[in-house]
């Protein structure tokens, strides 16, 4: 019995150390999601997001809550409940171009700014197929940060 005790330790302190080595991206699942100063319902709630899909990148865990740092660097604790596996990324660069196709010889459809939420349907290579608003092309994916 104390052998599976050990064992099971010494798993849970090799998957928890994996953990927190690997940082990922996950997305908002509603328009108002809170972000705390710490990891439970007591704490204060620092701000309050209003878009759903916007991606985050956890950082840290701690038994239902995970540590978040946003594209504004905004850092904090979010539910699990509140997070979602959705693919979305933020455009990082002004005048982005949107393509019909994977090619940048393919027709040009849009330019989207800076901050721009994507939804992302799929990646090819190097490439993304988006949609943003109306449009819904491809985009170069070194012009994405998030949840690819």
């Amino acid at each position: 019995m104390v052998k599976i005790f050990i064992i099971l330790s010494i798993f849970s302190f090799v998957t928890n150390l994996a953990f927190s080595d690997t940082k990922y991206y996950l997305t908002l699942r509603s328009d108002t999601v809170n972000l705390r100063q710490g990891p439970s319902l007591d704490h204060p709630v620092k701000l309050v997001y209003k878009k759903k899909f916007l991606p985050v990148k956890i950082i840290d865990r701690s038994y239902n809550f995970r540590k978040i740092i946003d594209h504004e660097n905004n850092s904090g604790w979010i539910h699990v409940s509140q997070l979602s596996k959705k693919k979305a990324a933020i455009n990082q660069f002004n005048n982005s171009i949107v393509f019909k196709r994977p090619s940048e010889f393919s027709k040009p459809l849009a330019k989207l700014e800076k901050g721009r939420l994507c939804l992302v349907k799929k990646c090819k290579n190097s490439w993304c197929k988006i949609k943003t608003g109306d449009y819904s092309g491809w985009i170069k994916k070194q012009n994405l940060k998030g949840r690819l």
